[in-house]
């Protein structure tokens, strides 16, 4: 998802941030790039924004309002303030700036990750791929109860790596799914530290679904492109399979096949939400889907989580229509984020993806819900809240108050759903 309103398709990426030569490659870069926080007050100024998302690579929209009084978000070029700012004042839409220079934000978070040490692995700092795996490693090798498991591989055949944790026979299974979009650091950080939790937490609401359901969990379901958001473009949305005309990847979130290519996509590819060219046309979504069908009946949850705008969302994303336990699945999501909300007063809002945000096929859990017949299914957007300045690049300081509130209510969500017999039998 990555975000709470309409997260519009206009461009790859490097079309939009400018591009310096380095050692290793090219590296998209966003000098002097603001972000401005627009507000709509009539249908013609939501129109005028619509129509400007697609107008130009220079505008990189974050978040779009989906109707009128929604704020959107939007990155500008330098080149292009002063058009930006004259269609706003014709069209007289409120605005604010956000962030002066999005490329100082960027380098502050890659610095504070040059500066720190190869040491434990914790959660004060964001972590690369290969530091995951290795974590992931470790852990299997320490825990009886965990077992390292493949759930796919990637188009630069990087294995979509995760872990099986199995206290007893018997249990119901969880699937947890993080890094599908490969900008969104803190879902990766978010997976890894409820997994620890699960398995080093002494509190009796953690044990108890640790050691009452079987969890598998993969932290990063998009290696190649959390890999480039590393090395070359930190606001890298989609895989890296390469299309026609230099075009790079499709949106591994819109790209299940379930409603294809119906709501909420593009077929353009240089496009944010491009659906690829044809349902599981990505080989990571595609290796991914085959393992999960591998354990159809089994998996009883799954959840998705993504950054950012601070939802609990559940099916479906193609349509209004809602689902036949709709009812149970609201209910559970407002005692959910009730749960959510204690430790730090973090406020999500919750709801069917159609409604609650935008029309978005395609997804891994509307797949999951629809084909797999998992009744449980929910898709988390994490902190920040929309609007938020920072966005995709989070703080590392809110990596474990985002871990421990996220885990209470993931108790709660667990614990609501049994005492509706999702997991008899």
């Amino acid at each position: 998802m990555g975000s709470s309103v309409l997260l519009v398709a206009i461009g790859a990426l490097l079309c939009v941030g400018s591009v310096v030569g380095s050692s290793d490659g090219e590296e998209a870069r966003y000098d002097n790039y603001r972000i401005y926080e627009l507000t709509t007050s009539t249908e013609d100024q939501l129109r005028t924004l619509g129509e400007l998302s697609l107008s130009s690579d220079s505008l990189m929209f974050l978040e779009m309002g989906r109707k009128v009084g929604d704020k959107s978000s939007v990155v500008v070029s330098p080149h292009k303030l002063a058009d930006f700012a004259e269609t706003l004042a014709n069209a007289g839409i409120s605005a604010r700036v956000l962030n002066m220079n999005l490329q100082s934000t960027i380098d502050e978070e890659r610095q504070r990750m040059m500066g720190r040490s190869r040491g434990e692995f914790g959660w004060t700092e964001y972590h690369t791929l290969e530091e995951i795996h290795e974590w992931l490693d470790k852990v299997a090798t320490q825990y009886e109860q965990v077992e390292l498991i493949e759930g796919g591989h990637s188009y630069e055949n990087r294995s979509i790596k995760g872990v099986k944790v199995s206290y007893k026979s018997g249990n119901p299974g969880v699937f947890v799914e993080g890094g599908i979009h490969a900008r969104e650091w803190i879902s990766p950080a978010t997976v890894t530290y409820i997994l620890n939790e699960l398995l080093t937490s002494q509190d009796p609401a953690v044990r108890n679904i640790a050691e009452n359901y079987d969890w598998y969990v993969f932290p990063n379901a998009n290696p190649d492109g959390y890999v480039y958001t590393h090395k070359r473009d930190r606001l890298w949305r989609k895989t890296r399979t390469p299309y026609s005309g230099g075009c790079f990847g499709a949106d591994p979130n819109r790209n299940w096949d379930f409603h294809w290519a119906e709501q909420g996509t593009s077929s353009r590819c240089s496009t944010e939400t491009y659906g690829g060219p044809s349902a599981f046309s990505e080989v990571e979504t595609k290796t991914l889907s085959s393992y999960i069908a591998s354990l159809k009946g089994k998996i009883q949850a799954y959840i998705g989580f993504h950054s950012y705008s601070q939802l609990l969302l559940y099916p479906y994303g193609h349509t209004g229509e809602h689902t036949p336990n709709h009812n149970d699945l609201t209910e559970i999501a407002k005692a959910t984020v009730t749960s959510l909300a204690k430790r730090y007063g973090t406020k999500y809002t919750y709801g069917n993806v159609y409604d609650a945000i935008y029309p978005a096929s395609g997804s891994s859990v509307d797949w999951a819900y629809g084909t797999q017949d998992v009744r449980i299914a929910y898709t988390y957007e994490l902190r920040p809240k929309s609007g938020s300045w920072n966005g995709f690049v989070l703080p590392p300081r809110q990596i474990i108050p985002t871990g421990e509130e996220t885990l209470d209510s993931l108790v709660t969500l667990l614990e609501e759903s049994s005492k509706r017999g999702y997991y008899d039998g």
